[in-house]
């Protein structure tokens, strides 16, 4: 059973579960329609039921949702039932931050100005299902506000919608793509090469140091260890994983294992040189 708190427009409402004790958002078509303030409702066929997190631990979920339009909580919304399409689990939890990024880029697009995402294309070789689901938030954006916004907005909402499906939070999603991004630019700069971002090396190597910043995160490390084999063989390239392990260590303020170097050089090299491992 549900008392309605707050009704939102006719397609959602802010509502208490009384056999949770929790407050929750239901969104769907007419489902705020002829609802009121205080009004017991039992579960309504098709509603969708969002559980709420805020910024704010001690933010009431009425204060948070006053504080933001219905119409971005409902494209908020519909973007997280396109990314239910693609993806088995996702957490709802991710609501109303992705609803107030959402308000933000529209005014931003509004008022004709941008907040650069520097790791855009890293975040698209990152999280392409992710970023795929995002395009498509865009198009809902444009066709629910008649703003279109950047590609580095899009880049953003990635990273929430990625959020939705790990236990990362946005800020932490975002500081492991900057680690990367440091990496790779490590690497090219030390073979003087611009790697080809549409290759499947390059897609390897980003997804290994991805999982590489969450085993060092988690003080876990892998079993392979190709230490001799990359010295011996290619000590330029394993010069140039142990100098990114070492930074990745000083970002983290966790130790590399040293297993990991290896096995980085092995993704470097057939960047570099597809044929040679």
């Amino acid at each position: 059973m549900y008392r309605v708190i707050k009704v939102l427009n006719n397609n959602g409402i802010l509502v208490y579960h009384s056999e949770t004790g929790k407050e929750m958002i239901l969104l769907g078509n007419g489902v705020g329609f002829g609802k009121r303030p205080t009004q017991q409702i039992d579960c309504l066929p098709g509603a969708r039921v969002y559980s709420l997190v805020t910024r704010k631990k001690d933010q009431s979920a009425l204060k948070a949702v006053n504080g933001i339009q219905p119409v971005f909580i409902e494209a908020a919304g519909r973007i997280i039932e396109e990314a239910e399409k693609v993806f088995q689990n996702m957490n709802r939890d991710i609501l109303l931050p992705m609803a107030d990024h959402i308000a933000l880029a529209v005014k931003r697009a509004e008022e004709n100005r941008q907040i650069p995402n520097p790791f855009t294309p890293d975040i698209r070789v990152l999280f392409s299902k992710e970023y795929t689901v995002a395009l498509r938030g865009r198009d809902i954006i444009r066709e629910m506000m008649g703003y279109e916004i950047s590609d580095d907005e899009v880049g953003f909402i990635t990273i929430h919608i990625h959020a939705g499906l790990s236990d990362e939070q946005v800020f932490q999603t975002l500081d492991t793509t900057r680690i990367i991004n440091e990496g790779i630019r490590m690497i090219e700069n030390a073979f003087g090469q611009k790697f080809e971002e549409d290759s499947l090396a390059y897609t390897r190597l980003m997804s290994h140091l991805y999982y590489m910043v969450a085993r060092t995160r988690n003080g876990e490390s892998t079993k392979a260890d190709f230490n001799d084999f990359i010295f011996s063989n290619y000590p330029e390239t394993g010069k140039a994983a142990e100098d990114v392990c070492r930074f990745m260590g000083q970002a983290l303020k966790k130790e590399v294992a040293r297993e990991e170097i290896g096995f980085l050089a092995i993704h470097i090299q057939r960047v570099i040189d597809p044929d040679a491992v």
